[in-house]
């Protein structure tokens, strides 16, 4: 399983180079590392995205009603902050997003799409599928600003759903704050995460078995609801929400993944009869092939539909891959390209957040690993290999080249 490692090395010299090209030359003063500058913005390539909360300050969890217009000239015409807003022009709700990058000057968003009555609104922006959440992600620490981006387009290469993005640049209340990503949110919806509705009216029969979300991740959020499996895996309700999922419903996944989990401890190789294998893998490859330092244990959800469409596990879809590519918390993990992911909490076993006992049970055994095998050497051939790759790179590269000279103005 070295063939990991020796092409990831290869990603990482250009990640590294153009994290370093990306940052300004010189070294700047403590004080100013945190103070944005004024930019003189009329134009761009990308998208334009203006938000006025008329006054309102945005905050954490607590939306707030604004305005919001987009202009987006499509077939590679310039767009112009003079220029009519005539891809959307309404109402939104707003407020910040994040954890740890809560912290950081340039701030995230989740947004809402809503009619003049407050009711959601489900609309296309800048030629995504109709829906009304949405996210701005506001790269910050990744220099680079494309780790979401060609991790996300590399997901859905590979066939696994994963959100649609679109580079753009935003103006909030009059001031240009940078280059920021279009994001769909993780949502049960035919055109994300594509599983049967599941109302608090369907509590028996094949109704009960699907759709489902669940997720990994911190205990945070403002609707927040989560259990611990027997083996300690902790699982949070993301589909249907925690104020709406029936108690029948959790009773119901719950009993699914304490099967599942039951089956893996003991080593049981019936493991199959429970998860979707090829989405595993995928999900597998695509984390340790980015090398995502919170793979598996943070950011991460598994679904599962109707019986009658599909009575699997699935793993995916992936989520929040900014720490990717040899960027990384600790030191002592920046820029490696040794190493497997999976097996964090056995490198750091004091961390809080722990990788599940299943997926190493998964990676050892004999099976997965032939798929595995197989499936890496596929991909090599074609959407992993080195011209695919280094291609995207720099196709995105040349793409942001004038937005992202003009962000780091912006953001030291």
């Amino acid at each position: 399983m070295q063939i990991f490692s020796r092409y990831f090395f290869q990603l990482l010299i250009f990640f590294s180079f153009l994290t370093i090209t990306f940052s300004q030359s010189k070294i700047i003063s403590q004080e100013n590392l945190f103070s944005p500058n004024k930019v003189n913005f009329t134009s761009s390539n990308l998208p334009i995205v203006v938000i006025n909360t008329n006054g309102k300050e945005i905050v954490d969890e607590n939306r707030i009603i604004a305005e919001m217009g987009i202009i987006f000239n499509e077939s590679n015409n310039r767009n112009y902050l003079s220029d009519d807003f005539n891809n959307f022009d309404g109402k939104i709700t707003i407020e910040l997003r994040g954890s740890s990058s809560m912290a950081y000057p340039k701030k995230q968003y989740r947004l809402e799409t809503i009619d003049s009555i407050g009711e959601n609104l489900n609309v296309s922006l800048c030629g995504l599928p109709k829906e009304n959440d949405w996210i701005l992600n506001g790269p910050y620490n990744d220099k680079t600003l494309i780790r979401n981006f060609i991790s996300y387009g590399l997901s859905n290469k590979l066939g696994r759903y994963a959100s649609r993005t679109v580079f753009c640049e935003l103006i909030l209340n009059d001031e240009f704050q940078g280059l920021y990503i279009l994001l769909e949110t993780v949502k049960r919806d035919k055109n994300r995460v594509n599983i049967a509705e599941l109302t608090n009216l369907e509590n028996e029969g094949d109704e009960l078995t699907g759709g489902y979300i669940i997720k990994i991740d911190k205990m945070d959020g403002e609707n927040f609801d989560f259990w611990y499996s027997q083996y300690g895996t902790p699982y949070q309700f993301h589909y249907p929400k925690p104020d709406e999922i029936t108690q029948a419903q959790k009773d119901y996944i719950k009993k699914y993944l304490n099967d599942f989990e039951n089956i893996m401890f003991y080593n049981s190789e019936n493991y199959s009869d429970f998860i979707d294998v090829d989405s595993f893998i995928d999900h597998f490859i695509i984390n340790e092939f980015c090398k995502n330092v919170d793979a598996y244990r943070l950011s991460s959800y598994l679904y599962k539909d109707q019986d009658i469409k599909n009575a699997k596990l699935f793993a995916g879809p992936i989520w929040d891959f900014n720490l990717t590519f040899g960027d990384a918390w600790n030191e002592e993990d920046l820029y490696r390209s040794d190493g497997w992911q999976v097996n964090y909490s056995f490198v750091y076993p004091y961390d809080g957040f722990r990788v599940p006992f299943w997926w190493n049970k998964l990676f050892d055994d004999k099976y997965f690993q032939e798929k595995l095998s197989q499936r890496w050497y596929g991909l090599r051939e074609n959407i992993l290999s080195d011209d695919s790759l280094f291609n995207e790179i720099d196709s995105l590269v040349s793409f942001i080249n004038e937005a992202r000279i003009r962000n780091f103005e912006k953001w030291n």
